[in-house]
């Protein structure tokens, strides 16, 4: 109806754009994430503006470091279980093995809950020591403590996104996160006019992650009986998926090796800001990682929607799809991310000053050193998960490895010089070069694929 009302020349060029059947079911997909991220970006930048007058930025690098050790615990202990249950879950449905599809659920549910019991072990035995260590106060043990408890809370959060990932169930997604943004807000307002404090501000965070958790595990749990029946947990025994085990457990371990390399390359960034720097130059690089963690709020749906039918390519065989869906995919992270990376070369430093405050300002040359690596990043947004479905989970993990190796070793060098400056450079260099390395594993494989299919 809308194409009598829509100039020809329009038209042509959306459907040119949009190109095939797979990219417009990615955009179709992430159409509902995105409209849920334009929210949560908004809602987030405001939530920010209150919470930065809430507290100091010492107390938000403290935060910080509660933060990532606990994201830590949850790391070393587990697996990228959401990106196993899409793998296997995605392979047995298009081979029509329904029941291999719901125990593969199941398995991840589990190996989850039991990763996040350890995690938790870890994070009480090692409270002491990261608040005395990171926080720079003993004091702080029993924050590091209730906020620990937050894996427990996610025990089948990944399994269950992965769930309704390959259900295309994105609108739930999308409404679990809206929900989540919107419950953090109303706390964040509560708690300014209420002289709340940074107890008050740890709880926001874990209230957040709480409402989250619950609206995609339910969400996932109903999805499974409509699509499986009410049954599914009984009539699919682990015993069916005894074959795949080798191959299963083969791409969790891969996952969780990529997971502690990039850990301890990026992922703790602000850990290693506060043992070499303290607490209040580890809360300007959190608040400046922060705001590329919005930054890149937009490219996150085009991951989790390019992922499945990435997928569905590779076990198809289609190789010259999957090349053609990852440069449209590239040209449209391009559109997004240059023009913002050009407002925040302008006018990056004016509206941190008017948001939240010139406490603040000090994290701006950081911030403008981390848009580097994270432009690069956000273009080719798609390395890791078509290197996964391409079947190849070690590539990566050997490339980051050597990435981390160098990196960390320059961290040692570089930092009592250029002190902060220094760890954005290093997150920046690290980017590109992992990044770089993977998209050169995918370009040679899917060459390597689509020569076999031409010579057979």
């Amino acid at each position: 109806m809308i194409e009598k009302y829509v100039p020809k020349k329009i038209i042509a060029l959306v459907k040119r754009v949009l190109g095939t059947p797979v990219f417009q079911r990615i955009i179709k997909n992430a159409s509902y994430l995105l409209s849920a991220t334009g929210i949560t970006m908004v809602l987030a930048i405001i939530q920010g503006i209150f919470v930065f007058r809430i507290i100091s930025p010492e107390d938000w690098g403290l935060l910080g470091a509660i933060f990532t050790v606990t994201t830590a615990a949850n790391k070393i202990t587990g697996f990228r279980i959401n990106e196993l249950v899409v793998r296997y879950m995605r392979l047995f449905i298009e081979e029509g093995e329904q029941n291999k599809a719901a125990a593969i659920y199941k398995l991840a549910s589990l190996l989850e809950t039991f990763s996040a019991s350890l995690a938790f072990i870890l994070i009480w035995v090692l409270s002491s020591w990261g608040a005395e260590f990171f926080g720079k106060d003993v004091a702080t043990q029993p924050l590091w403590i209730i906020y620990g408890t937050v894996v427990l809370i996610n025990s089948t959060f990944d399994s269950s996104r992965g769930l309704l990932q390959v259900f295309t169930r994105f609108q739930t997604i999308a409404a679990t996160n809206i929900i989540k943004s919107c419950s953090t807000l109303a706390l964040a307002i509560y708690w300014y006019f209420n002289n709340g404090g940074l107890n008050e501000i740890l709880l926001l965070y874990m209230g957040g992650k709480l409402v989250d958790a619950i609206g995609k595990t339910s969400a996932a749990i109903w999805t499974a009986n409509q699509e499986w029946g009410s049954g599914w947990w009984s009539s699919s025994p682990l015993r069916i998926l005894k074959a795949d085990l080798k191959s299963i457990f083969t791409f969790a371990f891969s996952t969780n090796f990529s997971d502690t390399i990039s850990l301890v390359a990026k992922d703790s960034e602000t850990l290693w800001v506060s043992a070499f720097l303290g607490t209040e130059a580890a809360g300007y690089y959190y608040f400046a990682t922060g705001l590329i963690g919005k930054i890149k709020l937009p490219i996150s749906p085009l991951a989790l929607t390019t992922y499945p039918e990435l997928a569905r390519e590779v076990a198809n065989k289609k190789w010259e799809s999957v090349k053609d869906t990852l440069i449209r995919s590239s040209r449209l992270a391009g559109v997004y991310t240059l023009p913002i990376v050009l407002f925040f070369m302008v006018l990056g430093k004016p509206a941190i000053e008017l948001l939240y405050e010139e406490n603040f300002l000090p994290a701006y040359p950081i911030l403008m050193i981390l848009l580097i690596g994270m432009t690069f990043d956000n273009i080719f947004f798609w390395n890791r998960v078509a290197l996964l479905a391409l079947n190849r989970p070690v590539y990566p993990t050997i490339v980051n490895f050597i990435g981390m190796i160098i990196k960390v070793s320059l961290i040692f060098i570089l930092v009592e010089q250029y002190q902060a400056y220094a760890f954005a450079s290093l997150l920046s260099f690290y980017y590109i070069f992992t990044v770089g390395f993977a998209v050169l594993g995918v370009r040679s494989e899917l060459n390597k694929k689509m020569s076999v299919s031409e010579a057979a």
